[in-house]
């Protein structure tokens, strides 16, 4: 996460580190990615296990479009309690899903950068 954040919305951070160069940890050449949902934002387990569904479920819809780096996604704030009822709510994973693809959709392509 100390590589700088690439993208962010109102719950969600996506942080990136470029594989540009070998790296011990991460073969050459692959998308790696990580969910971060951190029992301060979502306290129940339920909540955070679906949010983290979620963010593979889109990471992976995603994973053609994206340039070859280890990502984070990052859970930064709370869903409204209030709004969603529910931990597994069909509208809570509605709102999680919208806002994960608009973050991957601030997220720069590679393909655009030629």
């Amino acid at each position: 996460m100390t590589a700088g954040t690439l993208a962010r919305t109102a719950h969600f951070a996506l942080h990136g580190l470029a594989l540009d160069t070998p790296h011990p940890l991460f073969a050459h050449g692959e998308l790696w990615l990580g969910a971060l949902v951190p029992k301060r934002w979502a306290r129940r387990a339920v909540t955070r296990n679906a949010i983290r569904r979620q963010i593979y479920a889109v990471a992976e819809q995603q994973a053609p479009t994206l340039a070859h780096a280890a990502y984070v996604v990052r859970l930064r704030a709370a869903f409204d309690r209030e709004q969603f009822v529910s931990a597994a709510s069909h509208a809570l994973k509605r709102a999680v899903r919208a806002e994960l693809l608009l973050l991957f959709a601030r997220l720069p392509r590679p393909d655009a950068q030629a």
